[in-house]
């Protein structure tokens, strides 16, 4: 691999979620490895911002569909003007655009499957075959795409988001002696997230206990619709909206227990986090969540199913945790530290082919 490797990572999506965080990780660790990295998105995307708090170089492009062939010939000339090596795409619209950039541009196109929902099978949908190499954020998405989309197994790998075992400590943080049970979720508040199960299943809880108190951390656009739930379920004081939380792990360590209730995942950044600091766990068992799950260290539950939820919860609630210290297999097998290495062989394999 050539001393200074350049990587132009391409995103459609506006939000400011586990997979926009994701890639600024990426950016922001590889960057530590003498990787540099530029990023090309929308205007108002937060991942702008984001990325350029952080001192990286942004390309702003309109993204305005599958075959914006305005964008597609503005990231060719980023391409060449830069003499980027890899372009890696994230979202679908930027890797159509951003896939066949690379290739005029005659730069490596590694393509990035965030998402947990099965890909069109169709043989129109041909993007991710041309792709030199696809990352995948969790075995579950990868073993799909090798069955339903013709991936060939030795161009893909599973390369889960790794927590910073630095940051997500919990000798790091004391926690408070109280009488009240914390149970908390933690993510961007949109619909494939499943928050009305969580709600649901905290409200069928507090008719049978007293002293719980739940907490969702996150903001996004169904922010107001849970807020309206809650409200007219009277529950306000007990199921509280914290929006967005800076400091996740210090969320975390207030909690007793962690609960992820998504309708589709990867693998969880915020499971993989609360596991770090050895949080009960409840997870629906969607995509790839049970990458995670290894010697019962973690309850999964069935997915849109607020009483399944509820018991998983309660099972927690009186057996307090789980017999097995989470934080030991989660730091060797999905820290930061284990994502960049895969990471790295991935970019030597893919520019020495």
């Amino acid at each position: 691999m050539k001393n200074k490797v350049k990587v132009l990572h391409t995103e459609w999506s506006d939000g400011w979620g586990g997979q926009e965080m994701r890639i600024l990780s990426e950016m922001l660790t590889l960057r530590e490895e003498g990787i540099e990295s530029y990023l090309a998105c929308r205007e108002h995307a937060t991942i702008k911002q984001k990325a350029e708090q952080n001192g990286f170089k942004v390309f702003a492009l309109p993204f305005k569909g599958s075959f914006d062939l305005k964008t597609m010939f503005e990231i060719k000339k980023i391409i060449q003007n830069k003499k980027i090596d890899i372009v890696n795409t994230h979202s679908g619209k930027d890797t159509w655009v951003g896939g066949f950039a690379a290739k005029l541009a005659n730069a490596k196109f590694i393509r990035t499957r965030h998402l947990g929902n099965r890909i069109k099978s169709s043989r129109l949908n041909f993007i991710n075959e041309i792709a030199d190499f696809i990352f995948t954020t969790g075995e579950n998405i990868k073993n799909q795409m090798i069955k339903h989309n013709r991936i060939k197994p030795k161009k893909i790998i599973s390369i889960p988001t790794g927590a910073d075992e630095t940051i997500f400590d919990p000798s790091k943080f004391t926690k408070q002696n109280s009488n009240e049970i914390f149970i908390g979720a933690l993510g961007i508040v949109r619909s494939v997230k499943g928050y009305e199960y969580f709600i649901e299943s905290a409200a069928i809880l507090l008719k049978k206990y007293t002293n719980l108190k739940f907490f969702i951390a996150g903001d996004g656009p169904m922010l107001n619709k849970y807020q309206n739930d809650i409200k007219e379920l009277n529950l306000e004081d007990k199921i509280i909206m914290l929006k967005h939380v800076e400091k996740t792990a210090q969320f975390l360590s207030t909690l007793d227990i962690f609960v992820n209730s998504s309708k589709s995942e990867g693998v969880s950044q915020a499971i993989i986090q609360a596991l770090m600091m050895n949080i009960a766990t409840v997870a629906t068992d969607v995509g790839s969540t049970r990458d995670l799950h290894v010697k019962n260290n973690f309850l999964l539950c069935k997915p849109k199913n607020s009483k399944d939820l509820a018991e998983k919860i309660e099972y927690l609630i009186t057996h307090k945790k789980l017999n097995i210290n989470t934080r030991d297999y989660m730091v060797k097998n999905f820290s930061k530290k284990a994502m960049t290495q895969k990471i790295l062989n991935s970019y030597k394999l893919v520019l020495n082919s």
